[in-house]
């Protein structure tokens, strides 16, 4: 958010000298969730003995669909109203979940590029856990992890003179997603490893987030972008990994503080609507800072406790 908020009117450019920091977000969100997600699913099997793809994929829909097929709706009737310029393609690919394949596509739905990535990996990971178990399954994380820089180099050489070049295709940005994968299924394994809990202490931790920033900075270079992005992930999964270890820590009470953990759950519906407030591009009363941050909160905090929370008590009664 404070990326899209730097360059809007009344804000100005917020430079902090650390590269594109709204993409390096995405990045932390896509480990998190890759971790969280099989997390789940190793509990479940755990629990159970096996897990249910069916109840999966409704609870996955009935978390995500409300909200963003609204937004869509939303995004929709303002066109209409010719309130908002949309390009061809923009609403059917925001529909059926493959912004990320769509070049050139409007500010208004461009956001939803990670939200695309994000449900393409709950259509591939869960079968693959399912159908070849979890050792397998890790196994397969791992070489996406190593065939990712391998598609991000192919892109380059075979895609630069095309729209496609700098595309977010999910071969692409999968490894992010499959680090988090991997540290789930092997973080029992590294914890029992003397030299890997050396890269909890604080020294090696303030370590890895100067290397994340350093990477991060330089990744408009070909061969950083190509590797670093793995360098980056690597190290936000020992990281995410220590905040779990450590839960009780410092920094474990301050993620756990009430009003950061608040901002947690309220940050799906942060990620859809503030897109329509945090346009640079516009000039419009609405897009002007502070009113804009202030809309997109106020929206956000609609969509949760109008729409999202009955559908997530509904989930919850399907999780039991």
């Amino acid at each position: 958010m404070l990326g899209h908020l730097s360059g809007t009117r009344g804000f100005g450019k917020l430079n902090l000298g650390i590269g594109d920091y709204a993409h390096l977000g995405v990045v932390v969100f896509f480990v998190i969730s890759g971790f969280l997600i099989t997390r789940l699913l190793l509990l479940e099997r755990e629990k159970k003995g096996c897990v249910s793809l069916r109840l999966f994929y409704a609870r996955r829909a009935l978390r995500l669909f409300p909200a963003v097929y609204a937004f869509i709706a939303c995004i929709c009737l303002l066109w209409w109203a010719g309130m908002v310029h949309l390009q061809a393609g923009d609403i059917w690919h925001a529909v059926t979940y493959t912004v990320n394949y769509l070049p050139g596509r409007s500010w208004q739905i461009g956001h939803l590029w990670t939200l695309s990535v994000e449900e393409q990996f709950y259509l591939i990971w869960p079968c693959a856990f399912v159908l070849l178990l979890p050792r397998r399954a890790g196994w397969v994380a791992a070489g996406v992890v190593a065939f990712a820089p391998v598609a991000r180099a192919a892109g380059w050489f075979f895609l630069r003179e095309t729209a496609y070049r700098d595309m977010e295709m999910f071969p692409m940005v999968a490894d992010s997603l499959a680090m988090g994968c991997l540290l789930a299924k092997i973080s029992g394994w590294l914890e029992e490893k003397s030299w890997y809990l050396r890269l909890f202490r604080p020294a090696y931790s303030i370590g890895l987030v100067a290397l994340i920033l350093l990477v991060n900075r330089y990744s408009g270079y070909t061969v950083v972008s190509v590797f670093g992005t793995s360098i980056v992930n690597a190290s936000l999964a020992v990281l995410i990994h220590r905040s779990v270890y450590y839960s009780r820590d410092w920094m474990g009470r301050f993620l756990n503080w009430k009003p950061i953990a608040f901002v947690g759950v309220l940050s799906y519906s942060l990620y859809l609507w503030q897109q329509l407030f945090l346009n640079r591009s516009s000039t419009a009363w609405v897009n002007a800072f502070p009113q804009n941050l202030l809309f997109a909160v106020a929206t956000a905090l609609g969509s949760y406790f109008l729409l999202e929370k009955p559908f997530l008590r509904l989930r919850s009664r399907l999780r039991t």
